[in-house]
């Protein structure tokens, strides 16, 4: 065997060519049967044994491909110190091919890195409370350092050069840095504050009306943050325009457990008038009024005793409105009413007249926040008001259309023919 072996070196001695060309041969099957044994062997064992770990079977970690990144080295590392082995190549070559691996190994290297940042983001996410302190963004500017760094070291390999020489010229490049990663900078700063201060979170709903956003935070990165509106479209905003531009976060009303209602009635002011007998007499049946009318009729009472013989004209004394017996059975309403939330503000009052009629204005909290839930309970209320309002002789103010011409023709034409 030795001596079949001492002829093929004899022979490949005379013939340098070949020489070459079979070691170089040897050294790429060798990287390859490096990457492989790492591949099939070392890294399926590593799987193997991860598999009985909680790690093991998450498939969103595993997917983030670290170890097999890694893996990549080995065959590199085989390239790049066995290519000075191979006979009669020429220097220039395997400089080459040695830069190349050296480069191609730190930049490997830099993305795994980059994968464990991701998976401990991933891991921190799935805490409780993550979504009030994200992380996200300062990983990535902790990955920007990173593949700045293996970017160093990558030209400095190809170049065959020590990285301190392109680290001392980073200085007269101050500038241009600086412009180029403008926005990565006002990035990162607003990204802290946004942190620090507590501005938004995952899971909050912002309203940016100057940009037509409306909708839940599903996503804070370093230079955006992603919103998905409430049409199921998703808006990309810059993360450093929730510090530069006025934006609302409903999160307080959220976390408040009640959601406001603030909601007026339009009330035709020629229907308000001062209540008959009669009318209070009817409106003495609802339950709701029965405390007030009592209590209110007993102020008024003693009011105009006070008054003596000027007390006889009726200008001159008090009495009961139908618009103010409406409002307080509004607020008796509210009170009573198993949605409405009684330790917020509940108040029912009325605003300035305007022209297109007397605004009274229902100021009330719901005992939920979900918003479907909200619009019904909004509604349900002023469907009773609006519809109880005739029993108190008011009527909703709304400006005259064509129904409401053609039936005041109609009557007039009725007028004229009872007339004659």
């Amino acid at each position: 065997m030795e001596k079949y072996l001492e002829q093929i070196q004899t022979w490949l001695t005379e013939h340098p060519d070949m020489d070459t060309l079979v070691k170089l041969s040897l050294l790429l099957i060798g990287a390859w049967l490096a990457n492989f044994i790492v591949k099939k062997v070392l890294l399926r064992g590593v799987l193997t044994v991860m598999s009985y770990t909680p790690a093991g079977k998450d498939r969103e970690l595993l997917e983030r491909n670290v170890i097999a990144r890694i893996s990549h080295v080995v065959p590199a590392l085989v390239l790049s110190y066995g290519i000075f082995s191979v006979p009669g190549l020429p220097e220039a070559a395997a400089i080459v091919v040695s830069n190349v691996s050296k480069a191609f190994i730190v930049l490997t290297i830099a993305r795994a890195i980059s994968g464990v940042l991701n998976v401990i983001n991933t891991l921190y996410e799935r805490q409780p409370d993550a979504h009030e302190r994200p992380i996200k963004g300062y990983l990535q500017v902790v990955t920007i350092a990173i593949y700045a760094i293996a970017t160093i070291l990558v030209i400095a390999a190809l170049i065959d050069k020590s990285p301190v020489i392109l680290l001392s010229g980073l200085g007269a490049m101050a500038a241009v840095l600086m412009l180029v990663f403008q926005d990565t900078l006002l990035s990162l700063v607003a990204s802290v504050q946004i942190s620090s201060n507590d501005i938004i979170r995952v899971g909050d709903w912002v309203e940016m009306p100057n940009l037509n956003v409306d909708g839940d935070v599903i996503d804070i990165a370093l230079h955006t943050v992603k919103v998905q509106n409430w049409d199921k479209t998703i808006s990309t905003i810059p993360t450093k325009r929730f510090i530069s531009d006025p934006f609302k976060n409903w999160r307080g009303m959220q976390e408040s457990g009640g959601r406001r209602v603030k909601r007026s009635l339009m009330l035709d002011q020629n229907s308000v008038h001062f209540l008959t007998k009669d009318e209070l007499q009817g409106l003495r049946r609802f339950r709701l009024l029965k405390d007030y009318l009592a209590n209110k009729q007993q102020e008024i009472d003693e009011w105009n005793q006070k008054l003596k013989e000027e007390g006889k004209e009726p200008v001159n004394t008090r009495r009961i409105s139908n618009i103010g017996t409406f409002r307080a059975y509004c607020l008796n309403y509210l009170k009573n009413h198993p949605r409405i939330h009684q330790q917020m503000t509940l108040m029912v009052r009325q605003l300035n007249p305007t022209a297109d009629g007397l605004p009274l204005e229902v100021y009330c909290f719901t005992a939920t926040t979900e918003w479907v839930a909200y619009e019904g309970i909004q509604s349900d209320i002023f469907d009773h008001l609006i519809s109880i309002l005739p029993e108190f002789g008011l009527r909703v103010f709304q400006h005259p259309s064509g129904v409401d011409m053609r039936e005041m023709v109609t009557q007039l034409k009725q007028n004229r023919h009872t007339e004659t």
